[in-house]
């Protein structure tokens, strides 16, 4: 049982990264280092300045049409 668990913790963290969902959890750990005081935007936030990133310059992430 405990072998199962640690499998899917695994295949957890590896879809998490492969679809890029854990850069939130990321961009907060980074803030919190280097920044503490700062306020965290909430993921929806996160997400919005991400994309509107994305759009501005295509290059940095993959874009469809």
């Amino acid at each position: 049982m405990r072998s199962l668990r640690r499998v899917v913790r695994g295949v957890r963290w590896y879809v998490r990264e492969l679809t890029d969902e854990s850069a939130y959890d990321r961009y907060v750990e980074h803030m919190r280092t280097h920044d503490p005081d700062a306020a965290v935007p909430s993921r929806r936030e996160f997400e919005r300045m991400r994309t509107d990133r994305q759009e501005a310059d295509p290059r940095e992430g993959f874009r469809c049409c």
